[in-house]
């Protein structure tokens, strides 16, 4: 589990960035992948996924509905 990973959906989190996304997909990776920092020859795959694990959570956080509403 990522603690130190902070909840996005609004109301939560009201002014979501595009670097607090970013943020939280490196976190993840750094997670997963138990690289702080990978290898030059890790560096595109780790990269990669960083970039896709951010746009899955930016239209996730565009999707979602709280109470009714949508979130974005």
């Amino acid at each position: 589990m990522c603690r130190s990973i902070k909840t996005l959906r609004p109301p939560m989190a009201e002014a979501v960035t595009d670097e607090d996304i970013r943020a939280a997909a490196l976190q993840y990776v750094r997670k997963i992948s138990g690289f702080r920092a990978p290898a030059a020859h890790n560096a595109e795959a780790f990269e990669q996924a960083v970039d896709e694990i951010a746009e899955a959570t930016a239209r996730l956080l565009a999707t979602l509905e709280v109470r009714g509403r949508r979130t974005a």
